[in-house]
């Protein structure tokens, strides 16, 4: 689709609308504050101070405090999550790391169905495709969650909640944000980072549809950085569109029928590696999901059905010749809440995967015949919830592989409100069984004959709640034991199964302070302690901090402040000829710091709002990847009109 079409469609639906909303005036709508609940630990809402498990849900008016940020920045913030590439030019490859664990380790759910490329290196999800102005909400969920979730929870679970149909019959939205993409050498504030959509929803007793249509163009900087201040890269361009349709039909009270069709694509030039430009390679890859999600209540519970199918195409340009990927993944979990009693709720499902792909270029040929594996899995979980302060979770699930065959894991999860105190205790012990994905399996990189990973995670800690729940602390340390990791030697080229106990450990701290109604404070620290390869961009501490401030009811201001410090690399070299033997060489990249800022104003209360954004404030010349060129300091200006 042609990025000046949706360009020019979303300026002719801005003006459109700033017609119709000065026409309509202020308009003021109270809104009741409501409990706040997480479904991740249970896939059931349940309110979050009966959850025995870390979890950190990003709200709407969270997101509403990050205008212009993509989702992998505000991720990036989020106690024990690091998103390497996050600070690198738009485009660039991203690494997802939880409390130390590597990109296989963590699952990625799009309203609670799991998101995959069945051609990727980790059979993850790549969050360059999606648009952070279409989410509602995200919640993050830490340790080993195996037991609802299957192979790939071994980590956490990110549940990301897309945007959907407003109370009102007809509804809309439209923003439009422009901003600059620098380093913090070149310093070159014109305009190079576009962003524009627009959304429709309605609902009405029996209906509910959204649909919306998201463009994004980046240019300005070199994924590679210079080697030297006298050489100049070309600049690598970036350009996505986002686009997702949702209807929903309840006929009655009891029963929900929910449909989903989205496309997504996106095409990046990329360099030849570190410290190496490269003005002719280039990559696309388009995604086509639909799904299906009915869910019916009954007298004692309700039962719903998770189905989706996902298509990926992927194409790389890269030394003179084309690569292409595709894969296709299906997916149905079929699950059902049954109250035993009212303080007891049992979770019964069946999950069911199935991922194949192809590769094929001048020198690789591999077919979905040979590329594809599928699991059913069959799990239970119980949670019980007493008027006494006690919590307990526990489950297992059962994993039929048809290539890794028959594997269990479980979880044990209490948790213990001291009655007539603010303290919270919590304690987890899980399992994960992670498979090798098809990519390190059958690619020229892959090894047939790994076997899967297993691991054990055990944490602790505590939560508080003080002056009257205007001050939350939670600190809770983590234990994992990988048996069979997978890593990836840089001097054979190969994935391999390390050997012995990888293991993790660390510490988390989180703490929130409303300090006036109108002004709040919020801090994190993580501390993580890693073997082997997952020490490699790691960092081994992390804090962050930010300060909200609201003005007024129209103006409001928000400042973060970021460290991560040093972090391990590795990465090889050739040796002289003839042998042009492979040198595994490792570097430690310097810590750095990092100051953002933005302010917001309602021009039109619930109908236009304007921002301002500046990022890396300080300007600080830091490096993220080796080799690869990092934002400097960055401005962006936007608007937000709502029907």
């Amino acid at each position: 689709m042609n990025q000046k079409i949706v360009r020019i469609s979303a300026l002719f639906v801005l003006i459109s609308t700033c017609a119709v909303a000065q026409k309509k005036g202020i308009v003021l709508s109270g809104t009741n504050e409501l409990e706040e609940v997480v479904i991740s630990d249970s896939k059931f809402a349940l309110p979050k101070e009966k959850s025995g498990k870390v979890i950190v849900k990003i709200t709407a008016d969270d997101l509403k405090k990050r205008p212009g940020q993509s989702v992998a920045s505000v991720l990036s913030t989020v106690a024990g999550v690091e998103v390497n590439g996050n600070q690198s030019r738009n485009g660039k490859d991203l690494g997802l790391y939880i409390r130390g664990g590597r990109g296989h380790q963590a699952l990625i759910l799009i309203d609670g169905v799991p998101v995959t490329d069945a051609s990727g290196i980790s059979l993850s999800y790549d969050l360059r495709l999606l648009s952070a102005d279409q989410v509602e909400s995200i919640e993050v969920m830490k340790g080993a969650a195996s037991t609802l979730y299957g192979s790939g929870a071994a980590t956490g679970v990110i549940n990301i909640t897309l945007k959907k149909a407003a109370k009102k019959s007809i509804a809309g939205n439209v923003y439009m944000n422009v901003g600059t993409q620098t380093t913090a050498k070149d310093k070159d504030y014109s305009a190079q980072d576009y962003n524009q959509g627009f959304s429709f929803n309605g609902k009405s007793e029996k209906f509910n549809y959204f649909a919306s249509l998201n463009s994004t163009e980046t240019t300005g900087i070199s994924e590679a950085k210079p080697a030297l201040d006298t050489e100049n890269f070309e600049a690598d361009h970036f350009s996505r569109v986002n686009s997702i349709v949702k209807f929903g039909f309840t006929p009655n009270n009891k029963l929900a029928l929910d449909f989903f069709a989205s496309y997504d694509k996106i095409k990046n030039d990329f360099d030849a590696g570190s410290f190496a430009d490269n003005i002719e390679n280039f990559a696309t890859s388009e995604q086509y999901r639909i799904g299906f999600s009915p869910k019916y209540k009954y007298t004692n519970g309700e039962i719903v059905l998770n189905s989706s199918a996902n298509v990926m195409d992927r194409a790389l340009f890269n030394y003179g010749s084309f690569s292409y990927y595709k894969s296709r993944s299906v997916n149905a979990d079929l699950f059902n809440k049954y109250s035993i009693l009212p303080e007891l709720f049992l979770v019964t499902g069946a999950q069911f995967q199935f991922h194949e792909m192809s590769n094929k270029s001048d020198y690789v040929d591999i077919r979905t015949e040979l590329a594809n594996f599928n699991m059913i899995d069959p799990y239970v979980t119980a949670v019980y919830n007493s008027d006494f302060g006690f919590n307990f979770n526990a489950g297992a699930r059962y994993t039929i592989h048809s290539m890794f065959g028959n594997n269990w894991v479980f979880n044990l999860n209490p948790s213990y409100s001291i009655p007539n105190t603010p303290i919270k205790l919590l304690a987890s012990y899980s399992s994960a069984f992670i498979a090798p994905s098809l990519y390190q399996l059958y690619s020229s990189y892959g090894d047939e004959n790994l076997v899967a990973e297993k691991d054990k995670t055990l944490e602790a800690g505590v939560e508080l709640e003080l002056l009257n729940k205007k001050l939350t602390f939670t600190s809770i340390a983590f234990l994992r034991d990988e048996t069979d990791a997978i890593g990836f030697d840089l001097s054979t080229y190969e994935y391999y199964n390390i050997s012995g106990i990888n293991k993790a450990r660390g510490f988390e701290t989180m703490f929130s302070y409303q300090l006036t109604n109108k002004l709040k404070w919020s801090a994190n620290y993580t501390f993580t302690e890693m073997q082997k390869q997952s020490r490699v961009l790691n960092p081994k501490h992390k804090v962050n901090s930010a300060i909200d401030f609201q003005a007024t009811d129209r103006l409001a201001f928000s400042a973060t402040y970021q460290f991560v410090s040093d972090r391990y690399t590795e990465y090889s070299t050739y040796g002289p000829a003839p042998d042009f033997e492979t040198i595994v060489n490792s570097e430690i990249l310097k810590d750095y710091q990092l100051v953002n800022a933005n302010i917001r104003y309602t021009v039109i209360k619930n109908r236009l709002n304007l921002f301002a954004a500046a990022d890396n404030i300080l300007n600080k010349d830091f490096v993220e990847a080796r080799g690869f060129s990092t934002k400097g300091r960055n401005f962006k200006l936007g608007l937000n009109i709502t029907l």
